[in-house]
């Protein structure tokens, strides 16, 4: 008894800076990895430099293009404006803007076309969701069509014709094809000059019928200073949409998947000692790893887009803040002859369940604030189904087992 009494609080101390050092190695990996992948492409409208990286690469993009005399096919004021900020932005997307000082900005976008829409719009956070668009095509008759789009939601139905958020002026916008290309040009009022503004780019193969637009083929992000004609492109078409993914798939991986089952863990397994102990600690270190990397990504994603998500970012720092006093515990954790050790030990227990309930209730908010698809939902739904009986069939095995063995002593591996 004396030397299984020695031998496991040194067995404990190793296993802590054992543990310790791993999750410093991890962290600093994790670090690395999230700065890599956050990078952003600045790209500059006047160098010549700049304008070959937006557009992917194509020689003397912005002499080919910027060039071109808009008089010839594009009523006044789009063809007779002399704009001074032109440059190719995303594939054969070439934005051209001009801003008066009475805050009136006029757009002229032009992209190569066959058939199908194009589309510009403007959002608060650079999503789709809450934005409005100019979406112009070409009819299956020859006319020329543009309208402006409340971009509702993802789907086809919750885009809405007619309606958005953007000021236009009296003078009506307009869509010419000349040659290859198609030309879009409207104006816009503003009460004070624009600057920042997350600008969103998307185009699709199919023609709207009754102006109701099919699903875009692709899209992407770009943040555009209107005063200064200085643009920031995410690196990669959609690459905020695969940082929200990422985001979304780390939370539910750690908060609806990992943790839950550290925490069973350490609930139902006691009988088997010391592996319980060893299991429950590992887990919920790898757990806290992805729940941290979850927090990063989802901090450079608003970094980016700025978006307004007070309630869902709040909750999720609480509950980071929650799990790493958990992670702290193990290294702060009593002898089981200390005084405070059933108090540590309630501490501990209550603790791992609200921050268990904060996750999961962010994880829901997550769905809402950005607008997750059906599949999220079912997917997560039916996750935390498997997670939920998965623990009453372990409760009422461990009530059976109860009633059939006398108590044992207090382990002296006890963490909740």
């Amino acid at each position: 008894m004396n030397l299984s009494a020695s031998y496991f609080p040194l067995k404990m101390t190793n296993l802590r800076s054992q543990s310790f050092l791993i999750m410093s190695y991890l962290l600093l990996i994790l670090c690395l990895i999230i700065f890599e992948q956050k990078s952003v492409c600045l790209v500059n409208a006047a160098p010549e430099a700049g304008v070959k990286q937006a557009n992917m690469g194509i020689p003397d993009a912005r002499s080919q293009f910027c060039s071109i005399d808009l008089a010839n096919f594009l009523p006044p004021p789009y063809g007779n404006l002399s704009y001074s900020n032109c440059h190719p932005v995303w594939e054969t997307y070439v934005l051209r803007y001009y801003q008066s000082k009475d805050h009136t900005v006029t757009i002229v976008l032009s992209a190569l076309y066959t058939t199908g829409w194009v589309g510009i719009g403007f959002s608060k956070d650079g999503l789709m969701v809450g934005g409005s668009a100019m979406v112009g095509w070409i009819s299956k008759s020859g006319h020329a069509k543009i309208k402006q789009y409340y971009l509702k939601g993802r789907k086809a139905h919750e885009v809405l014709p007619g309606q958005g958020d953007l000021n236009l002026t009296s003078i009506p916008p307009v869509v010419v094809l000349d040659g290859a290309n198609l030309y879009m040009g409207f104006q816009l009022q503003f009460n004070a000059p624009l600057q920042q503004q997350p600008t969103l780019l998307a185009y699709g193969s199919r023609i709207p019928l009754n102006h109701k637009l099919t699903v875009h083929d692709d899209k992407t992000t770009i943040h555009i200073d209107y005063s200064t004609g200085v643009a920031a492109a995410t690196s990669g078409a959609g690459g905020l949409d695969k940082m929200k993914r990422s985001h979304g798939i780390l939370g539910i991986i750690g908060w609806g998947l990992i943790l839950p089952c550290g925490a069973m863990i350490a609930r139902f397994l006691k009988h088997k000692e010391p592996l319980w102990f060893y299991l429950h600690t590992i887990i919920q270190i790898v757990g806290f790893l992805i729940v941290l990397a979850g927090v990063v990504v989802g901090q450079a994603l608003n970094n980016q887009i700025h978006a307004d998500v007070a309630a869902h970012r709040g909750i999720g720092y609480f509950a980071l803040t929650l799990s790493i006093i958990q992670v702290l515990a193990f290294f702060i954790r009593p002898d089981k002859e200390s005084k405070i050790r059933r108090l540590w030990a309630a501490y501990h227990q209550w603790f791992g369940v609200i921050t268990l309930f904060f996750g999961a209730l962010n994880i829901v908010l997550g769905f809402q604030v950005g607008a997750a698809g059906s599949e999220w939902k079912i997917g997560y739904g039916f996750l935390l189904g498997i997670i939920l009986v998965t623990a009453i069939v372990l409760q009422v095995l461990s009530k059976l087992r109860s009633s059939e063995k006398p108590e044992q002593p207090i382990s002296a591996y006890q963490m909740s």
